[in-house]
């Protein structure tokens, strides 16, 4: 395993943990030393839950090493279900309790315990968190709905005639980005088309829960790191229908509905622009017109980045300089998009090679998780964050999906508002030496009696100001008057003036593109 001060994903049994924590009525019982028992701290601290985590520890230690670790597991387990009398009973082991082999697994199916019991095996050192979360899932659907396997030739029940099609919609776990509000997203979008949800997993779900899932007409994968294996499983077995497309964007959106159109075997128009989104508008709006073209990396979990791009390149007029995953189990997907947008895929779990080619492409807008707002921030660069990894303050109290077409709406303030910033700063540097912004201005909201304290030297500076104006008028180029015209209307203005004070400064007469961006590079310095 390699050392490193930042990690994108966990071991495996981080992932077993995550959709324990997600779960209701499923416990987690892990083989591990003590010092590896740290789920409280991921999800009280970091996803600020109102309760621990379902799992337990044997936190075995070096001085036991010698004895029977294996009755330990069995005690531990014992005690744990008899504690909290869980439906399911998972058990694991961490990296640590790999080497050892004491299969605590098989030794809790030898127990007898009146429940079932999942045991899991994980390779920790081949495999990562989010592939721990899906084969977890996928082992746990399994398990409970094996012996509900319809025999092979046998069809699926028709709903009754009338009857609202019905969508399970899985994927959506505890650490997860943003899975909260995607999930009240995705089933409000499909609840306007006519289609109910029938079991939310593993997020809130119980087993009994799980038991449900065939009864409905198709899947929706939320998430495909977490849940493809469980769909194509599900289609296999029970003949449910997977709708693939993920729903962020506004074209992803639109697609998506039109797949669960076909899964559902229903009609549904999505030509009109959706009443309740206010992105397009604003994509296409004078405010954000001066945005077209900004230079934009991204790096996040498959699923987010491939959408990302999309909503870049198509919605928002950005150029994507950059896309990379730290998910290689999905790099197919993530290669076949960056062929798309004519950029190289970045395919790593190191963070420094991510800030590396941050440094090398400088874009003026990073889109990631935690460890790429780390490195836009040493680098000077934007940042917005759309995927796990992340920490506290991207799991917020209000409502921000990221699907569907109020996700949209999030999308666009998180991704612009950190441009716009960065374009207020520029602004008032470039214009710091104006009567209006420099350092010692009074603030304009103070009123104009306030301004009478200003230094006694503002005014007759001013009428200098004024008085060499009237002495030249400077010619401008018809080339620099189209530059110009390209500067904001709310300080064209002020450009104008600071470029013919420049040129006025310099001795130049006529003022060319040359001159407006010397004297953007003055007024910046």
């Amino acid at each position: 395993m390699q050392l490193t001060l930042w990690s994108y994903e966990g071991p495996p049994h981080i992932g077993a943990m995550r959709l324990a924590a997600s779960m209701k009525g499923v416990h987690l019982v892990l083989h591990a030393p003590q010092g590896d028992t740290y789920a409280d701290l991921l999800f009280t601290m970091i996803e600020r839950r109102p309760q621990r985590p379902p799992v337990s520890y044997t936190t075995f230690q070096a001085r036991e090493l010698g004895t029977d670790t294996a009755e330990l597991v069995k005690t531990t387990i014992q005690q744990t279900y008899d504690r909290f009398k869980p439906s399911v009973l998972m058990v694991g082991e961490s990296c640590t309790a790999e080497l050892i082999q004491d299969q605590p697994g098989a030794l809790a199916q030898g127990m007898g315990l009146p429940v079932p019991v999942l045991p899991l095996e994980l390779p920790a050192y081949a495999r990562k968190e989010n592939w721990g979360a899906n084969e977890t899932f996928y082992q746990l659907i399994r398990g409970l709905l094996r012996s509900r396997v319809p025999a092979p030739g046998s069809e699926r029940e028709l709903r009754a005639e009338g009857a609202r099609p019905k969508a399970n919609l899985l994927g959506a776990s505890s650490l997860g980005f943003r899975c909260r509000d995607d999930v009240v997203e995705v089933t409000r979008l499909l609840d306007s088309v006519g289609v109910d949800v029938n079991v939310v997993a593993p997020l809130g779900a119980s087993p009994e829960d799980l038991l449900r899932i065939p009864e409905a007409d198709f899947n929706v994968c939320m998430y495909p790191e977490i849940a493809d294996q469980s769909c194509h499983w599900l289609e296999r077995m029970f003949g449910q229908p997977m709708v693939k497309t993920v729903p962020i964007g506004i074209g992803a959106t639109r697609d998506f509905l039109h797949e669960v159109g076909r899964a559902a075997g229903i009609e549904i128009d999505t030509t009109k622009d959706p009443i309740w989104s206010r992105m397009p508008w604003y994509s296409r709006s004078v405010d954000s017109t001066y945005l077209t073209g900004k230079r934009v990396f991204i790096f996040a979990d498959a699923t987010h980045a491939v959408a990302a791009a999309r909503i870049a390149a198509e919605e928002l007029g950005f150029t994507v300089v950059g896309l990379g995953t730290y998910a290689r189990e999905f790099a197919r997907d993530v290669r076949e998009a960056a062929k798309r947008y004519g950029v190289d895929p970045l395919i790593t779990d190191d963070y420094l090679e991510v800030e590396a080619r941050v440094a090398e492409v400088q874009p003026e807008l990073v889109l990631g998780t935690q460890m790429e707002r780390h490195i836009a921030k040493r680098l000077g660069v934007p940042c917005a964050v759309i995927s796990a990894p992340v920490h506290i303050q991207d799991f917020p109290s209000r409502y921000a999906p990221q699907m569907g077409f109020e996700g949209a709406n999030v999308i666009f303030d998180t991704w612009v508002h950190p441009l716009m910033m960065g374009l207020e700063e520029h602004l008032i540097t470039m214009f710091r030496e104006d009567f209006e912004f420099h350092d010692a201005a009074t603030p304009s909201h103070l009123g104009p009696g306030t301004r009478k304290t200003q230094s006694e030297d503002a005014e007759p500076a001013a009428a200098e100001q004024a008085a060499r104006a009237d002495d030249a008028v400077m010619a401008w180029a018809p080339e620099a008057e189209q530059e110009l015209k390209k500067i904001p209307f709310f300080v064209r203005g002020k450009a104008r003036r600071n470029t013919e004070r420049f040129a006025e400064e310099c001795g130049i007469q006529t003022i060319t593109v040359e001159t407006l961006y010397d004297a953007k590079a003055h007024f910046g310095r």
